[in-house]
């Protein structure tokens, strides 16, 4: 049998609607329930504690200071009379003593009081909580403006990489018309042309131990060139894709090459063998750089993170995510224990061995390509734009920026900057461009600090943390 269902008026059926409406809302009617106050209590100390745990401790010792000079003040109930006459007294204190003098010091009666007769016993001091001073950032050190006074013009293609042998007598550089140049570095002359890469040379490294350079192009080869007799008499063979980075490690006989197949690998130099082939990157790797110290090699790729890798072990010990963009650019500063990393959206610098991260560099607006940094601490950054941004290493202040002059016969939109480097002084800074030329910067020698006053005015104090 079916239960009939009881109908009801539809003022019964709105009150009761109400009703639930009522009871569902009750804390917005006033009507509240009752509270527990143990709970409550237990709620806000739960509170205080986290959001104010180390000022309540700072508190709850004061006031036990305060509590103990109070107690202090009744067992010695004359002291602040004592005080308070003794400095209506016409008494000086003289300087470098420990005498009270007054008319007794002119000639009068009596003679020289010491002071530990006449003071009271000192209460013990109540600590004053005092605020933290908030820290101030250093001033920049000055460094002289950077003039262009060389430009070099003599491949046929968009000039990518360059490298300064050891002996700061020559560089070298490579470009897309497939061909490594070698010039003197006093002069600018042209002193050799190297031809065997079949597509473009977009990195360069000479040996400092070793009469070699090293070069690696989009033809996915990378190749050992023996400067005695200009010929190359060694392949290292493995890349999958165009190679556009290489370093030499500084101490030991291995070469680093990363490129577009999202691997960097390591070589040895003389028996051609993939000592490693580390993987982690998602995407193509755009910089590799090598130190003695761990960690040994670091690179920087366009799916916007860095790695550092131990390379004995052939792993990544850290993976750096701070960068929103891609990572075109890294260097070693030359004396301290840091490197720097560049992207669209910022420089940002970090320390060794564990890249913790110190400060970015905010202001170059472009597609940065290079940076560049001296013993002097001159951090240079070239961009698409054909710009030049000059930077105090450690406080990151922009002293500088430039515009490359273009090539004459060459596009605007030809004023990239690809790669740059300081020469081993340190006092001339070499870069490469697409409008197919080499430019060579100096320091200005005319410049002073009154000609060109360092405008430091940090806006907001960033947070050091070395």
């Amino acid at each position: 049998m079916i239960e009939e269902v009881q109908r009801h008026s539809v003022h019964t059926l709105v009150f009761r609607s109400l009703k639930r409406s009522h009871d569902m809302f009750l804390s917005n009617q006033g009507v509240l329930a009752p509270v527990d106050e143990t709970a409550e209590r237990v709620k806000k100390l739960v509170k205080a504690r986290d959001a104010y745990g180390l000022v309540l401790e700072r508190a709850r010792r004061s006031n036990a200071l305060k509590q103990q000079a109070l107690e202090s003040h009744e067992a010695f109930p004359h002291h602040h009379v004592q005080l308070h006459q003794q400095q209506l007294l016409p008494i000086e204190m003289m300087p470098d003593t420990g005498y009270l003098g007054g008319d007794a010091a002119l000639g009068g009666e009596g003679s020289l009081v010491p002071v530990s007769a006449v003071q009271a016993p000192a209460p013990p001091q109540v600590q004053a909580m005092v605020p933290r001073k908030l820290p101030a950032m250093p001033k920049p050190r000055w460094h002289p403006p950077w003039k262009l006074y060389r430009v070099i013009s003599g491949h046929l293609g968009w000039v990518r990489c360059a490298a300064v042998e050891p002996g700061n007598q020559w560089f070298a550089t490579g470009s897309a018309d497939r061909v490594i140049k070698i010039w003197d570095l006093a002069s600018g002359r042209l002193k050799v042309s190297l031809t065997g890469h079949i597509s473009s040379v977009r990195g360069l490294a000479v040996s400092s131990r070793h009469p070699y350079l090293f070069s690696c192009g989009e033809d996915r080869q990378v190749k050992c060139w023996d400067l005695e007799y200009n010929k190359v008499i060694r392949h290292y063979h493995g890349h999958l894709s165009a190679v556009y980075t290489l370093a030499l490690h500084p101490s030991i006989d291995v070469l680093a090459t990363a490129g577009r197949d999202s691997t960097a690998r390591i070589w040895d130099m003389r028996t051609k063998a993939n000592v490693h082939t580390l993987t982690g990157h998602t995407n193509t790797i755009a910089s590799v750089i090598c130190q003695a110290a761990e960690p040994q090699v670091v690179t920087g790729s366009h799916d916007c993170t860095i790695r550092l890798w131990d390379l004995a072990a052939g792993k990544s010990r850290a993976t750096l995510t701070n960068h929103k963009k891609s990572v075109r650019s890294l260097v070693f500063h030359p004396t301290l224990y840091m490197f720097g990393s560049a992207s669209p959206d910022n420089i940002k610098q970090w320390m060794c061995p564990d890249g913790r991260f110190i400060q970015n560099l905010a202001g170059h607006n472009a597609i940065i390509n290079c940076l560049a940094v001296n013993p002097e601490g001159v951090l240079v950054s070239g961009a698409d734009n054909g710009t030049l941004h000059c930077w105090d290493w450690r406080t990151g202040y922009n002293f500088q920026r430039l515009q490359a002059p273009v090539q004459p016969g060459s596009m605007d939109s030809e004023s990239g900057i690809f790669s740059m480097i300081f020469d081993h002084s340190g006092s001339r800074l070499i870069t490469t461009e697409a409008d197919k030329t080499i430019k060579i910067y100096k320091e200005d020698d005319t410049a002073t600090e009154e000609s060109h006053p360092i405008h430091w005015r940090p806006e907001i104090l960033k947070r050091r943390k070395y």
